[in-house]
């Protein structure tokens, strides 16, 4: 996948995509919803295993500098079903990165790959849920208690989906 978008390109990620990866996943805060920090090691591994060699995530590049700012989770899980996720690097947040390059991944998949469904899940109910409705998905359900947080809080989990309006 290679799109591009007024401030980002997007595409499969390259070895030497890790440092700026580890920027991203090795940071506290920025991983707080997601699952402890990771280590330089561990983010190479997902890199190559997950990202690469399953093709599951795709990178955001910020054109200007060419740095990763931020993973794309977007993964086929079924037939035409694609789970959508991110995590951006925090010295970009709040500045429409991750609304911008989700929003052409979704386009691309239910334009180009005719997707039927996407999805995402998040425990964060601030500004992941947020971000998902500014994309247009609409509440699926929530699983109270399903996971523990970082802390080992019980947290509910929210699931929201958007159908290809020309499958409808």
């Amino acid at each position: 996948m290679e799109l591009e978008t007024k401030r980002l390109i997007i595409r499969n990620f390259l070895q030497g995509d890790a440092q700026d990866l580890y920027e991203i996943f090795g940071d506290e805060e920025t991983m707080e919803h997601c699952e402890p920090a990771y280590t330089l090691e561990k983010t190479e591994k997902f890199m190559k295993e997950f990202c690469m060699g399953r093709n599951g995530a795709v990178a955001a590049i910020h054109k200007e500098t060419g740095k990763v700012i931020g993973y794309i989770l977007f993964n086929e899980l079924e037939d035409e079903v694609y789970e959508i996720g991110w995590i951006f690097n925090k010295a970009y947040w709040r500045q429409g990165y991750a609304y911008e390059s989700c929003k052409a991944v979704m386009d691309y998949a239910f334009d180009e790959l005719k997707a039927h469904k996407i999805f995402a899940e998040a425990i964060d109910n601030v500004k992941s849920v947020s971000l998902m409705k500014k994309l247009g998905m609409e509440l699926e359900g929530i699983q109270r208690s399903q996971s523990k947080d970082n802390h080992g809080n019980w947290a509910d989990l929210y699931f929201y989906g958007l159908q290809n309006k020309k499958q409808r």
